[in-house]
């Protein structure tokens, strides 16, 4: 019977298994995929826009080259973390389901194993969980909902859509190594410069408006996609103008959400938050309505690095004040 079990090894996942084992909480983080899961998922070779102070678990540990880490300084990093503080990360380990029983406790089964938890905390990221535009020819092989690398594409035809920072980054770095990218977007999307509603940050608008300027990329501002055939894609125009493109590849980068079928399961209730459908929680402790339960990550309204590192802080505590409660009754 662990005191607390920890679905997901991202950045949230690894600061909750630290703050564990530095409260002596007993626990287990259990990753699908591999430690810092999420961050493995970037674009290769991509900077990651955050400052080292906003990333790191402890002040000073993480030393990139430049400003700004790149996502394998980083992915690095979080690797070299889990392993120097022995923290209890077991990877490729799938969680099937989540059961509450009668006396509150929880029973967990994985692709491996079964286990018993005081406490579960749900912290997995959400690329898994692309959002799709489900347009007709959506589910050919040559579209992807996930971005990771440019050369495959080079002089060939490339359609990245979508609005944000990740969409904006996948057509820089096509237009920029040879393909022949075309950026679908709304105008409205294109024109937002503010930071806080997910437009394209400057430092990757800036470059892209140059790519512009030298006609290597391509902006097609969007109404919508319309259907993607194996050699070409057909797009409507802001007007209602259809125009049709010769095309290789689509990526399809218009976000993710995080999988709450889990938690419903429990019981959890959900509400609209800032970026979508969230659970339910307690903005002190970050534990929903079913008792144990506690969410951090995209799970929450706090989805930056930094956030996602700093509110275990205040889960662990809670978990580890209450079993100190418990223990002294026994």
């Amino acid at each position: 019977m662990f005191d607390l079990l920890i679905i997901g090894a991202g950045p949230a996942g690894i600061s909750a298994a630290y703050e564990a084992k530095k409260a002596d909480v007993d626990y287990v983080v259990i990753e699908k995929g591999l430690i810092g899961n999420t961050i493995y998922s970037y674009p290769v070779g991509l900077t990651v826009f955050s400052t080292p102070e906003e990333l790191e678990f402890r002040e000073g540990d993480l030393d990139p080259a430049r400003e700004k880490p790149t996502r394998e300084e980083l992915l690095s990093y979080y690797v070299r973390f889990v392993l120097e503080n022995e923290l209890n990360v077991r990877t490729e380990e799938t969680v099937l389901s989540v059961t509450r029983a009668e006396n509150g406790t929880f029973a967990i089964t994985t692709g491996k194993a079964k286990y018993s938890a005081q406490n579960v905390l749900f912290s997995s990221g959400a690329m898994d969980n692309p959002r799709k535009l489900n347009a007709k020819g959506e589910d050919l092989p040559k579209v992807s909902h996930h971005f990771r690398e440019t050369y495959p594409w080079v002089r060939k035809n490339a359609l990245v859509v979508g609005g944000g920072n990740s969409a904006g980054e996948a057509a820089l770095f096509l237009a920029e190594e040879g393909a022949n990218t075309t950026l679908a977007i709304f105008r409205e999307d294109w024109e937002n410069t503010d930071p806080k509603q997910g437009c394209i940050k400057y430092w990757v608008k800036n470059p892209l408006e140059q790519q512009l300027e030298k006609r290597c990329l391509q902006l097609f501002f969007l109404g919508k996609l319309v259907e993607v055939t194996e050699d070409t894609v057909i797009l409507e125009d802001e007007e209602g103008k259809i125009c049709t493109l010769e095309n290789d590849v689509v990526f399809v980068l218009i976000g993710s959400d995080a999988d709450l079928s889990m938690l419903k399961g429990l019981g959890v209730d959900t509400e609209e938050g800032k970026y979508g459908e969230v659970p339910s929680y307690h903005e002190d402790t970050f534990e929903t309505n079913v008792p144990g339960v506690f969410v951090a990550g995209h799970f929450t309204n706090h989805r930056h690095i930094k956030q996602a590192i700093l509110v275990p802080r205040k889960i662990v505590p809670v978990i580890a004040e209450r079993l100190r409660a418990m223990r002294t009754k026994e």
